[in-house]
């Protein structure tokens, strides 16, 4: 009987056991893989749900009813400027993320035509057209200055002269525009696609036009800026970012070097003293409620600044090519054409003082007697 219990008891337990078990074996083995995968090693970076995917190489041409919503989704949308625009119709290009003109050749339209943005400041998209292979984008009125569809209207009668809508005169437009540029064609694309293209000349996710204007500069630039603490080697845009208009100005001279001293601060509180010359910080002074003076002249940022060496190359006066043109006869050395003495020319000779003409017949000379 004793036996009997025992074998059924065996029978009945069994299965419990081989569950437990195997189950045993299966948390082991979790456990196992848990540990067995690196923790500590950053996992492959997630995709950003805010950055839109790229566009495919092999994308159709846009259609018609994608332009429309381009055209309706931009246009008088507000937004800001990543970089400076110059005014007129040269305006920016875009293509594959590389503007032009910048460095040195945007300096000079700047310096020539004028900004009509600025870093920062908030434009206007005022006007788009899709064409062939590029989308072109107007900023703040554009270049060219556009009349209304009431301007266009004329009324005339049997015998009357036409009247127009309005004759008041245009102002001069003070806008700029920038080419966006693709490969071959206008491919299909959404629009936040078209924001990313455009995000290094506009920013449509700015909040304000202190945040716009801090993306763009350096990353040791904005961390000053944010703390209200001057750089040597800013420009004068980040220094009124960081300190905000100067009190008070000092325009002085030293040496053969013009300057501009500009005073933050008045006693008994600490009192910056930023020197500029040009557009470019060069000294910080600043003293100190316990007459403690610091001074920095050493270079803390650096901006990017004109090629010296293309500047040296423009001063450098240009090699005459060989086959320009010349009164010289062939074979002649222009080491033997005679020159003066004493390394200026003649002055060519004068021609002589104009004398009366004689009479030509004798009633002239009776009445010239």
């Amino acid at each position: 009987m004793s036996r009997f219990l025992s074998t059924a008891l065996l029978v009945f337990f069994l299965p419990v056991f081989a569950a437990v078990l195997v189950r045993g074996q299966a948390s082991d083995s979790g456990l196992r893989r848990s540990l067995s995968s690196p923790l500590s090693s950053p996992s492959a970076p997630a995709a950003d749900p805010n950055v839109p995917p790229p566009i495919p190489s092999s994308a159709p041409h846009i259609t018609r009813q994608t332009r429309l919503e381009v055209i309706r989704d931009f246009e008088m949308q507000v937004v800001y400027a990543r970089t400076a625009f110059p005014m007129g119709m040269k305006g920016l290009q875009l293509r594959e993320g590389i503007v032009t003109p910048s460095g040195e050749e945007l300096r000079q339209d700047l310096a020539l035509f004028g900004p009509a943005v600025k870093p920062g400041d908030p434009a206007q998209i005022s006007f788009v057209q899709i064409k062939e292979d590029h989308i072109h984008f107007e900023v703040n009125g554009g270049p060219v200055r556009r009349k209304k569809w009431y301007q266009r209207i004329q009324v005339s009668g049997a015998q009357g002269a036409p009247v127009t809508g309005s004759n008041e005169a245009q102002p001069n437009p003070h806008g700029s525009c920038v080419d966006l540029y693709f490969s071959k064609y206008v491919p299909e694309m959404t629009a936040p696609q078209l924001r990313a293209l455009l995000y290094p000349v506009l920013d449509f996710n700015a909040r304000n036009k202190e945040q716009a204007y801090l993306d763009t500069v350096p990353p040791n630039a904005k961390e000053a800026i944010l703390a209200h603490h001057v750089l040597v080697g800013m420009n004068q845009e980040m220094v009124l970012h960081a300190k905000g208009k100067p009190p008070k100005k000092v325009r002085e001279r030293d040496g053969e070097t013009d300057y501009e001293e500009w005073i933050y601060g008045e006693p008994p509180e600490d009192v910056d003293f930023v020197r500029i010359v040009g557009d470019e910080v060069v000294r910080v002074e600043t003293m100190k409620v316990g007459g403690v003076k610091i001074v920095r002249t050493e270079k803390e940022i650096v901006l990017d600044q004109p090629d010296k060496d293309k500047e040296a190359k423009k001063e450098q006066p240009q090699e005459r090519p060989a086959n320009a043109p010349s009164l010289r006869r062939p074979g002649e050395d222009s080491q033997d054409v005679p020159r003066p003495a004493n390394g200026t020319s003649p002055m060519p000779p004068q021609p002589p003082p104009s004398l009366p003409e004689p009479p030509s017949g004798p009633g002239e000379m009776v009445s010239s007697l």
